[in-house]
Protein backbone atom coordinates (compact mmCIF):
# COMPACT_ATOMS: atom_id res chain seq x y z
CA UNK A 1 0.00 0.00 0.00
CA UNK A 2 2.96 1.97 0.85
CA UNK A 3 4.45 1.62 -2.53
CA UNK A 4 1.79 2.70 -4.43
CA UNK A 5 0.75 6.11 -2.26
CA UNK A 6 4.18 7.07 -2.71
CA UNK A 7 3.15 7.55 -6.79
CA UNK A 8 0.81 9.46 -5.59
CA UNK A 9 0.78 12.96 -3.58
CA UNK A 10 -2.71 13.52 -3.82
CA UNK A 11 -4.47 13.09 -1.13
CA UNK A 12 -8.21 12.60 -2.70
CA UNK A 13 -6.40 9.35 -4.34
CA UNK A 14 -5.09 8.13 -1.04
CA UNK A 15 -8.52 8.56 0.60
CA UNK A 16 -10.02 6.99 -1.79
CA UNK A 17 -7.55 3.97 -1.82
CA UNK A 18 -8.53 3.52 1.72
CA UNK A 19 -12.00 3.05 1.05
CA UNK A 20 -12.33 0.95 -1.81
CA UNK A 21 -9.59 -1.22 -0.55
CA UNK A 22 -11.29 -1.52 3.31
CA UNK A 23 -14.85 -0.98 2.39
CA UNK A 24 -15.52 -2.75 -1.18
CA UNK A 25 -18.99 -3.02 -0.32
CA UNK A 26 -19.81 0.06 1.50
CA UNK A 27 -17.68 1.62 -1.99
CA UNK A 28 -19.99 -0.31 -4.13
CA UNK A 29 -22.86 1.36 -2.78
CA UNK A 30 -21.32 5.13 -2.94
CA UNK A 31 -20.56 4.46 -6.61
CA UNK A 32 -23.86 3.11 -7.41
CA UNK A 33 -25.48 6.65 -6.76
CA UNK A 34 -22.39 8.28 -8.84
CA UNK A 35 -22.63 9.56 -12.06
CA UNK A 36 -20.79 7.41 -14.80
CA UNK A 37 -18.47 9.28 -15.52
CA UNK A 38 -17.55 10.46 -12.25
CA UNK A 39 -16.91 6.95 -10.91
CA UNK A 40 -14.67 5.73 -13.49
CA UNK A 41 -12.57 8.89 -12.89
CA UNK A 42 -12.67 8.22 -9.31
CA UNK A 43 -11.44 3.74 -10.55
CA UNK A 44 -9.36 4.89 -13.26
CA UNK A 45 -6.35 5.15 -11.13
CA UNK A 46 -6.62 2.84 -8.51
CA UNK A 47 -4.84 -0.80 -8.77
CA UNK A 48 -6.48 -3.75 -10.06
CA UNK A 49 -6.55 -5.67 -7.09
CA UNK A 50 -7.93 -2.79 -5.20
CA UNK A 51 -11.00 -2.00 -7.69
CA UNK A 52 -11.89 -5.71 -8.08
CA UNK A 53 -14.09 -6.60 -5.03
CA UNK A 54 -15.92 -3.29 -5.63
CA UNK A 55 -16.61 -3.74 -8.81
CA UNK A 56 -17.72 -7.67 -7.94
CA UNK A 57 -20.54 -5.63 -5.42
CA UNK A 58 -21.88 -3.22 -7.99
CA UNK A 59 -24.80 -4.19 -9.85
CA UNK A 60 -25.63 -5.50 -12.98
CA UNK A 61 -25.76 -2.85 -15.43
CA UNK A 62 -24.22 0.21 -13.45
CA UNK A 63 -20.68 -1.88 -13.29
CA UNK A 64 -21.26 -2.53 -17.09
CA UNK A 65 -21.04 1.30 -17.80
CA UNK A 66 -18.29 1.72 -15.51
CA UNK A 67 -16.45 -0.36 -17.19
CA UNK A 68 -17.00 0.85 -21.07
CA UNK A 69 -15.90 4.39 -19.40
CA UNK A 70 -12.66 3.59 -18.33
CA UNK A 71 -9.77 3.73 -20.62
CA UNK A 72 -9.89 0.14 -22.60
CA UNK A 73 -6.41 -0.69 -21.16
CA UNK A 74 -7.78 -0.48 -17.74
CA UNK A 75 -10.71 -2.25 -18.07
CA UNK A 76 -8.90 -5.05 -20.11
CA UNK A 77 -6.73 -5.45 -16.82
CA UNK A 78 -9.55 -5.62 -14.73
CA UNK A 79 -11.18 -8.41 -16.66
CA UNK A 80 -8.18 -10.64 -16.98
CA UNK A 81 -7.93 -10.46 -13.33
CA UNK A 82 -11.72 -11.35 -12.62
CA UNK A 83 -12.94 -15.00 -12.44
CA UNK A 84 -14.42 -16.29 -15.94
CA UNK A 85 -18.06 -16.72 -15.17
CA UNK A 86 -18.61 -13.28 -13.68
CA UNK A 87 -16.36 -11.72 -16.74
CA UNK A 88 -18.28 -13.58 -19.10
CA UNK A 89 -21.60 -12.61 -18.27
CA UNK A 90 -20.14 -8.70 -17.90
CA UNK A 91 -19.04 -9.46 -21.59
CA UNK A 92 -22.43 -10.84 -22.79
CA UNK A 93 -24.68 -7.65 -21.09
CA UNK A 94 -22.39 -5.47 -23.86
CA UNK A 95 -23.23 -4.12 -27.58
CA UNK A 96 -21.44 -7.09 -29.82
CA UNK A 97 -19.15 -4.16 -31.17
CA UNK A 98 -18.21 -4.20 -27.87
CA UNK A 99 -17.82 -7.36 -26.29
CA UNK A 100 -15.41 -8.24 -29.96
CA UNK A 101 -13.42 -5.45 -29.22
CA UNK A 102 -12.24 -6.56 -25.68
CA UNK A 103 -12.09 -9.95 -26.54
CA UNK A 104 -9.62 -9.20 -29.13
CA UNK A 105 -7.75 -7.20 -26.46
CA UNK A 106 -7.45 -9.64 -24.46
CA UNK A 107 -5.09 -12.64 -24.12
CA UNK A 108 -5.99 -15.54 -26.77
CA UNK A 109 -6.32 -18.30 -24.02
CA UNK A 110 -8.66 -15.46 -21.90
CA UNK A 111 -10.37 -14.88 -24.56
CA UNK A 112 -10.61 -18.27 -25.68
CA UNK A 113 -12.06 -19.42 -22.50
CA UNK A 114 -14.88 -16.17 -22.20
CA UNK A 115 -15.89 -17.20 -25.76
CA UNK A 116 -16.56 -20.52 -24.81
CA UNK A 117 -18.64 -20.09 -21.62
CA UNK A 118 -20.30 -17.41 -23.80
CA UNK A 119 -21.61 -19.63 -26.47
CA UNK A 120 -24.73 -21.11 -24.98
CA UNK A 121 -26.17 -24.70 -26.15
CA UNK A 122 -29.00 -24.39 -28.77
CA UNK A 123 -33.00 -24.48 -27.03
CA UNK A 124 -32.14 -23.27 -23.44
CA UNK A 125 -32.81 -20.11 -21.76
CA UNK A 126 -28.98 -18.77 -21.97
CA UNK A 127 -29.63 -18.86 -26.03
CA UNK A 128 -32.64 -16.92 -25.92
CA UNK A 129 -32.38 -14.58 -22.92
CA UNK A 130 -31.77 -10.76 -23.00
CA UNK A 131 -29.04 -10.02 -20.94
CA UNK A 132 -29.99 -6.26 -21.29
CA UNK A 133 -31.04 -6.45 -17.01
CA UNK A 134 -31.39 -3.52 -14.59
CA UNK A 135 -30.91 -4.48 -11.25
CA UNK A 136 -29.77 -3.21 -7.90
CA UNK A 137 -29.31 -3.84 -4.22
CA UNK A 138 -31.89 -4.11 -2.31
CA UNK A 139 -30.45 -2.11 0.66
CA UNK A 140 -30.60 1.08 -1.37
CA UNK A 141 -33.07 4.02 -1.38
CA UNK A 142 -35.37 4.57 -3.68
CA UNK A 143 -34.15 8.47 -4.22
CA UNK A 144 -30.47 6.20 -5.24
CA UNK A 145 -32.29 3.61 -7.49
CA UNK A 146 -34.10 6.33 -9.58
CA UNK A 147 -30.97 8.54 -9.96
CA UNK A 148 -29.19 5.50 -10.93
CA UNK A 149 -32.04 4.69 -13.49
CA UNK A 150 -31.45 7.98 -15.16
CA UNK A 151 -27.73 8.10 -15.30
CA UNK A 152 -27.91 4.44 -16.97
CA UNK A 153 -30.49 5.98 -20.15
CA UNK A 154 -32.94 3.39 -19.78
CA UNK A 155 -36.02 3.78 -22.28
CA UNK A 156 -38.12 1.43 -20.76
CA UNK A 157 -37.85 -0.01 -17.37
CA UNK A 158 -41.13 -2.18 -16.65
CA UNK A 159 -39.18 -4.67 -13.81
CA UNK A 160 -36.70 -4.01 -11.03
CA UNK A 161 -34.78 -6.74 -9.88
CA UNK A 162 -33.08 -6.96 -6.54
CA UNK A 163 -30.03 -8.68 -5.16
CA UNK A 164 -28.64 -9.07 -1.88
CA UNK A 165 -25.12 -8.31 -0.70
CA UNK A 166 -23.70 -11.38 -1.94
CA UNK A 167 -25.59 -10.35 -5.77
CA UNK A 168 -27.80 -13.38 -5.64
CA UNK A 169 -31.27 -12.78 -6.95
CA UNK A 170 -33.63 -12.29 -4.08
CA UNK A 171 -36.96 -10.14 -4.98
CA UNK A 172 -38.16 -7.72 -7.56
CA UNK A 173 -40.48 -4.13 -7.13
CA UNK A 174 -42.89 -3.10 -9.29
CA UNK A 175 -42.14 0.48 -11.05
CA UNK A 176 -45.32 2.03 -10.07
CA UNK A 177 -44.06 1.62 -6.14
CA UNK A 178 -40.91 2.40 -6.86
CA UNK A 179 -42.43 5.78 -8.75
CA UNK A 180 -44.87 6.37 -5.67
CA UNK A 181 -42.87 5.57 -2.21
CA UNK A 182 -40.94 8.01 -0.36
CA UNK A 183 -37.31 9.07 -1.84
CA UNK A 184 -35.60 7.54 1.67
CA UNK A 185 -37.22 3.93 1.82
CA UNK A 186 -35.10 1.32 1.28
CA UNK A 187 -36.16 -0.83 -2.07
CA UNK A 188 -36.22 -3.79 0.31
CA UNK A 189 -39.27 -2.59 1.94
CA UNK A 190 -41.19 -2.49 -1.43
CA UNK A 191 -39.81 -5.82 -3.00
CA UNK A 192 -42.24 -8.70 -3.48
CA UNK A 193 -40.72 -12.39 -4.06
CA UNK A 194 -39.62 -13.25 -7.29
CA UNK A 195 -42.36 -15.33 -9.06
CA UNK A 196 -40.33 -17.91 -11.21
CA UNK A 197 -36.74 -17.95 -12.37
CA UNK A 198 -34.79 -19.97 -14.61
CA UNK A 199 -31.53 -21.52 -14.85
CA UNK A 200 -29.46 -20.48 -18.08
CA UNK A 201 -29.12 -24.38 -18.82
CA UNK A 202 -32.74 -24.76 -18.80
CA UNK A 203 -34.66 -25.81 -22.46
CA UNK A 204 -36.14 -23.79 -23.65
CA UNK A 205 -39.53 -25.52 -23.56
CA UNK A 206 -39.58 -25.33 -19.68
CA UNK A 207 -39.12 -21.84 -19.90
CA UNK A 208 -42.52 -21.51 -22.15
CA UNK A 209 -44.00 -23.89 -19.84
CA UNK A 210 -43.40 -21.85 -16.61
CA UNK A 211 -44.20 -18.34 -18.76
CA UNK A 212 -47.60 -19.70 -19.89
CA UNK A 213 -48.84 -21.67 -16.42
CA UNK A 214 -47.53 -18.47 -14.68
CA UNK A 215 -48.87 -15.84 -16.82
CA UNK A 216 -45.57 -13.86 -16.70
CA UNK A 217 -44.27 -11.73 -19.21
CA UNK A 218 -40.44 -11.66 -18.10
CA UNK A 219 -38.13 -14.06 -16.12
CA UNK A 220 -35.66 -14.06 -14.86
CA UNK A 221 -32.14 -16.30 -15.84
CA UNK A 222 -29.48 -17.21 -13.13
CA UNK A 223 -26.63 -18.94 -13.01
CA UNK A 224 -25.67 -22.30 -10.45
CA UNK A 225 -24.88 -19.57 -7.36
CA UNK A 226 -28.11 -17.60 -8.15
CA UNK A 227 -26.47 -14.38 -9.49
CA UNK A 228 -29.06 -12.56 -12.13
CA UNK A 229 -27.80 -13.03 -15.93
CA UNK A 230 -30.22 -11.96 -17.70
CA UNK A 231 -34.15 -11.90 -18.70
CA UNK A 232 -36.33 -13.61 -21.01
CA UNK A 233 -39.27 -12.06 -22.31
CA UNK A 234 -42.27 -13.53 -23.20
CA UNK A 235 -42.84 -12.16 -26.53
CA UNK A 236 -39.18 -12.33 -27.85
CA UNK A 237 -39.56 -16.25 -26.68
CA UNK A 238 -42.71 -16.82 -28.63
CA UNK A 239 -41.24 -14.81 -32.16
CA UNK A 240 -38.36 -17.04 -31.34
CA UNK A 241 -40.71 -20.09 -31.23
CA UNK A 242 -43.07 -18.86 -34.79
CA UNK A 243 -39.33 -18.93 -36.05
CA UNK A 244 -38.38 -22.37 -35.01
CA UNK A 245 -41.72 -23.54 -36.13
CA UNK A 246 -41.42 -22.11 -39.22
CA UNK A 247 -38.04 -23.78 -40.13
CA UNK A 248 -39.92 -26.96 -38.63
CA UNK A 249 -42.45 -26.69 -41.68
CA UNK A 250 -39.83 -26.68 -44.15
CA UNK A 251 -37.83 -29.64 -42.73
CA UNK A 252 -41.77 -31.72 -42.56
CA UNK A 253 -41.71 -31.37 -46.27
CA UNK A 254 -38.32 -32.12 -46.74
CA UNK A 255 -37.01 -28.60 -47.00
CA UNK A 256 -33.75 -27.83 -45.33
CA UNK A 257 -33.60 -25.02 -42.42
CA UNK A 258 -31.07 -23.18 -43.85
CA UNK A 259 -32.83 -22.76 -46.85
CA UNK A 260 -34.15 -19.23 -47.64
CA UNK A 261 -36.02 -17.96 -50.29
CA UNK A 262 -33.34 -16.33 -52.30
CA UNK A 263 -31.40 -19.06 -51.70
CA UNK A 264 -29.76 -20.58 -55.09
CA UNK A 265 -31.43 -23.11 -56.67
CA UNK A 266 -28.41 -25.14 -56.87
CA UNK A 267 -28.71 -25.23 -53.25
CA UNK A 268 -32.46 -25.69 -53.25
CA UNK A 269 -32.48 -28.71 -54.81
CA UNK A 270 -29.14 -30.24 -53.23
CA UNK A 271 -31.27 -29.52 -50.38
CA UNK A 272 -35.01 -31.13 -51.38
CA UNK A 273 -33.57 -33.79 -54.06
CA UNK A 274 -32.99 -36.42 -51.34
CA UNK A 275 -36.22 -35.74 -49.95
CA UNK A 276 -38.06 -36.47 -53.29
CA UNK A 277 -36.43 -39.00 -53.97
CA UNK A 278 -37.89 -40.68 -50.59
CA UNK A 279 -41.43 -39.08 -51.74
CA UNK A 280 -40.95 -41.02 -55.30
CA UNK A 281 -40.68 -43.92 -53.21
CA UNK A 282 -43.62 -43.99 -50.67
CA UNK A 283 -45.90 -42.84 -54.22
CA UNK A 284 -44.59 -45.72 -55.41
CA UNK A 285 -46.60 -47.90 -52.91
CA UNK A 286 -49.34 -45.91 -52.89
CA UNK A 287 -49.61 -46.53 -56.81
CA UNK A 288 -48.96 -50.43 -55.75
CA UNK A 289 -52.50 -50.16 -53.98
CA UNK A 290 -53.86 -49.00 -56.38
CA UNK A 291 -52.94 -51.95 -58.95
CA UNK A 292 -53.55 -54.39 -56.82
CA UNK A 293 -57.49 -53.20 -57.06
CA UNK A 294 -56.80 -52.75 -61.18
CA UNK A 295 -59.47 -55.45 -61.90
CA UNK A 296 -62.00 -53.52 -59.94
CA UNK A 297 -60.93 -50.41 -61.43
CA UNK A 298 -60.81 -51.49 -64.87
CA UNK A 299 -64.44 -53.41 -64.23
CA UNK A 300 -65.63 -50.10 -62.95
CA UNK A 301 -64.55 -47.00 -64.17
CA UNK A 302 -66.15 -44.43 -62.31
CA UNK A 303 -64.18 -45.60 -59.11
CA UNK A 304 -60.72 -44.03 -60.85
CA UNK A 305 -62.88 -40.28 -61.08
CA UNK A 306 -63.53 -40.73 -57.50
CA UNK A 307 -60.47 -42.50 -56.48
CA UNK A 308 -58.45 -38.08 -55.95
CA UNK A 309 -61.37 -37.35 -53.48
CA UNK A 310 -60.46 -40.08 -51.20
CA UNK A 311 -57.00 -39.58 -50.89
CA UNK A 312 -57.25 -35.71 -50.38
CA UNK A 313 -60.09 -35.62 -47.58
CA UNK A 314 -57.35 -37.97 -45.55
CA UNK A 315 -54.56 -36.10 -46.65
CA UNK A 316 -56.44 -33.17 -45.46
CA UNK A 317 -57.37 -34.67 -42.46
CA UNK A 318 -54.14 -36.02 -41.29
CA UNK A 319 -52.56 -32.80 -42.04
CA UNK A 320 -54.62 -31.18 -39.60
CA UNK A 321 -54.06 -33.53 -36.64
CA UNK A 322 -50.39 -32.97 -37.70
CA UNK A 323 -50.39 -29.93 -36.78
CA UNK A 324 -51.82 -30.12 -33.51
CA UNK A 325 -49.90 -32.63 -32.17
CA UNK A 326 -47.36 -30.63 -33.44
CA UNK A 327 -47.91 -27.66 -31.98
CA UNK A 328 -48.74 -29.84 -28.77
CA UNK A 329 -45.45 -31.24 -28.34
CA UNK A 330 -43.22 -28.04 -29.05
CA UNK A 331 -44.95 -25.77 -26.32
CA UNK A 332 -45.42 -29.28 -24.33
CA UNK A 333 -48.38 -28.74 -23.53
CA UNK A 334 -47.90 -32.69 -24.62
CA UNK A 335 -45.73 -35.50 -24.30
CA UNK A 336 -45.21 -39.16 -25.21
CA UNK A 337 -47.13 -40.49 -22.33
CA UNK A 338 -50.07 -38.91 -23.38
CA UNK A 339 -50.36 -40.74 -26.79
CA UNK A 340 -53.61 -42.56 -25.45
CA UNK A 341 -55.40 -39.75 -24.97
CA UNK A 342 -54.43 -37.88 -28.39
CA UNK A 343 -55.07 -40.96 -30.18
CA UNK A 344 -58.39 -41.42 -28.55
CA UNK A 345 -59.73 -37.92 -29.31
CA UNK A 346 -58.04 -37.48 -32.83
CA UNK A 347 -59.95 -40.65 -33.80
CA UNK A 348 -63.14 -39.12 -32.11
CA UNK A 349 -62.72 -36.35 -34.18
CA UNK A 350 -61.98 -38.85 -36.83
CA UNK A 351 -65.08 -40.54 -37.09
CA UNK A 352 -67.37 -37.70 -36.50
CA UNK A 353 -65.77 -35.59 -39.06
CA UNK A 354 -65.80 -38.60 -41.44
CA UNK A 355 -69.55 -39.12 -41.02
CA UNK A 356 -70.12 -35.37 -41.85
CA UNK A 357 -68.12 -35.42 -44.84
CA UNK A 358 -69.79 -38.95 -45.72
CA UNK A 359 -73.38 -37.64 -45.65
CA UNK A 360 -72.04 -34.52 -47.97
CA UNK A 361 -69.97 -36.56 -50.12
CA UNK A 362 -72.58 -39.74 -50.46
CA UNK A 363 -75.16 -37.05 -51.15
CA UNK A 364 -73.23 -35.46 -54.43
CA UNK A 365 -71.80 -38.79 -55.75
CA UNK A 366 -75.34 -40.00 -56.06
CA UNK A 367 -76.92 -37.07 -57.38
CA UNK A 368 -73.91 -37.21 -59.92
CA UNK A 369 -74.07 -40.74 -60.35
CA UNK A 370 -77.66 -41.83 -59.74
CA UNK A 371 -76.27 -44.88 -57.85
CA UNK A 372 -77.01 -45.96 -54.55
CA UNK A 373 -74.08 -48.43 -54.27
CA UNK A 374 -71.47 -45.54 -55.31
CA UNK A 375 -72.95 -43.04 -52.80
CA UNK A 376 -72.25 -45.95 -50.07
CA UNK A 377 -68.98 -46.88 -51.08
CA UNK A 378 -67.47 -43.61 -51.03
CA UNK A 379 -69.18 -42.50 -47.47
CA UNK A 380 -68.20 -45.68 -46.26
CA UNK A 381 -64.31 -44.97 -47.35
CA UNK A 382 -64.68 -41.52 -45.98
CA UNK A 383 -65.34 -42.34 -42.50
CA UNK A 384 -63.13 -45.11 -42.49
CA UNK A 385 -59.99 -43.38 -44.32
CA UNK A 386 -60.69 -40.20 -42.46
CA UNK A 387 -60.84 -41.77 -38.71
CA UNK A 388 -57.00 -43.52 -40.12
CA UNK A 389 -55.53 -40.33 -41.20
CA UNK A 390 -56.75 -38.57 -38.27
CA UNK A 391 -55.29 -41.54 -35.87
CA UNK A 392 -51.82 -40.98 -38.35
CA UNK A 393 -51.54 -37.79 -37.80
CA UNK A 394 -51.46 -38.08 -34.25
CA UNK A 395 -49.25 -40.99 -33.80
CA UNK A 396 -46.27 -39.88 -36.46
CA UNK A 397 -44.59 -37.16 -34.07
CA UNK A 398 -45.43 -39.09 -31.04
CA UNK A 399 -43.64 -42.00 -32.56
CA UNK A 400 -40.73 -40.35 -33.60
CA UNK A 401 -40.24 -38.63 -30.52
CA UNK A 402 -40.20 -42.09 -28.68
CA UNK A 403 -37.81 -42.99 -31.05
CA UNK A 404 -35.45 -39.92 -30.29
CA UNK A 405 -35.74 -38.37 -33.17
CA UNK A 406 -36.50 -34.87 -34.43
CA UNK A 407 -40.83 -35.01 -34.38
CA UNK A 408 -40.84 -32.46 -37.64
CA UNK A 409 -37.98 -34.66 -39.51
CA UNK A 410 -40.23 -35.12 -42.59
CA UNK A 411 -43.26 -36.00 -40.59
CA UNK A 412 -45.50 -34.56 -43.54
CA UNK A 413 -43.65 -37.06 -46.15
CA UNK A 414 -44.29 -40.27 -44.03
CA UNK A 415 -48.42 -39.30 -43.27
CA UNK A 416 -48.53 -38.24 -47.24
CA UNK A 417 -47.74 -42.13 -48.01
CA UNK A 418 -49.96 -43.17 -44.65
CA UNK A 419 -52.81 -41.25 -45.97
CA UNK A 420 -52.45 -41.80 -49.47
CA UNK A 421 -52.28 -45.54 -48.91
CA UNK A 422 -55.41 -45.66 -46.30
CA UNK A 423 -57.66 -43.43 -48.77
CA UNK A 424 -56.98 -45.90 -51.54
CA UNK A 425 -57.34 -48.95 -49.64
CA UNK A 426 -60.43 -47.29 -47.53
CA UNK A 427 -62.44 -47.04 -51.12
CA UNK A 428 -61.13 -49.69 -53.35
CA UNK A 429 -61.29 -52.54 -50.78
CA UNK A 430 -64.94 -51.17 -49.76
CA UNK A 431 -65.99 -50.69 -53.75
CA UNK A 432 -64.34 -54.48 -54.29
CA UNK A 433 -66.14 -55.91 -51.00
CA UNK A 434 -69.82 -53.81 -52.15
CA UNK A 435 -69.11 -54.28 -56.02
CA UNK A 436 -71.99 -56.82 -56.22
CA UNK A 437 -74.08 -52.92 -55.62
CA UNK A 438 -72.26 -51.23 -59.07
CA UNK A 439 -73.08 -51.32 -62.19
CA UNK A 440 -70.13 -52.60 -64.75
CA UNK A 441 -68.95 -49.56 -67.12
Amino acid sequence: MASVSLQHDNPLYTLNFTFLLNNPVRAARKIESMHTHDAAEIMADQPTHVLLPVLSNIAPGVVDSILLALPEQKACEVMAAMDAGPCAALLSRLEAEDRTRFLQMLDSAIAKELEELLAYPEDTAGKVMSTRITAFNENINVGDAIAQIKNLNIEALHHLFLLDDAMRLHAQVDIQRLVLADHDQKLSTLARPIQAYVTVLEPKDEVVEKLKNLHLDIIPVIDGSDHLLGVIHAKNLIDTIQENIAADMQTMVGASKDERALSSSWFAVKKRQPWLQINLITAFLAAAVVGMFEATIAKYTALAILLPIAAGQSGNTGAQALAVTMRGLTLREITVRHWLQVLMKEAGAGVINGIAIAITCGVGVYVWSQSVGLALIIALAMVSSMTIAAVSGALVPIILKRLGQDPALSSSIILTTVTDIAGFMSFLGIATALSFMLTAS
